[in-house]
């Protein structure tokens, strides 16, 4: 019963993402196929707004509910695994139509079809823990 304001939360979310046609296959291709704007300002919209939140964080001017800090870790630096990391992640959401939230949202909607999708994520998630330990990071 404590965890219900996460589920809500998370509802929340969802219907905030499917109104605003974030989670549609052809807003998706439009973005990738530079045709429309609508992907890149809502993305641009919440990387402006985690940037402000992250400020707040660093000035300490949002805490925690218990009025605690929060502590932001320091970036690692590294271009390089940012970009391949980058390109994979970009493929997968280019060939799936979809990036991991909104196939949340998709199964959510009865789209049956993300269940692919998904299988191919968390097998992709299960392989990289599986070989982490021999990867340079």
């Amino acid at each position: 019963m404590k965890y219900i304001k996460f589920l809500l939360v998370g509802v929340l979310f969802g219907i905030t993402l499917s109104k605003a046609e974030v989670i549609s296959w052809f807003r998706i291709y439009e973005m990738f196929k530079l045709q429309s704007f609508h992907m890149f300002g809502v993305i641009g919209s919440a990387v402006a707004i985690g940037m402000i939140v992250i400020y707040l964080f660093k000035n300490e001017t949002l805490k925690t509910i218990k009025g605690n800090p929060i502590f932001v870790e320091p970036k690692k630096k590294g271009i390089p695994r940012n970009l391949i990391g980058g390109i994979i992640f970009g493929l997968g959401w280019a060939l799936g139509g979809a990036c991991p939230g909104p196939m949340y949202i998709l199964l959510g909607k009865g789209v049956v079809a993300i269940l692919v999708v998904l299988f191919g994520a968390h097998l992709g998630a299960f392989l990289y823990h599986a070989v982490k330990h021999k990867l340079p990071h």
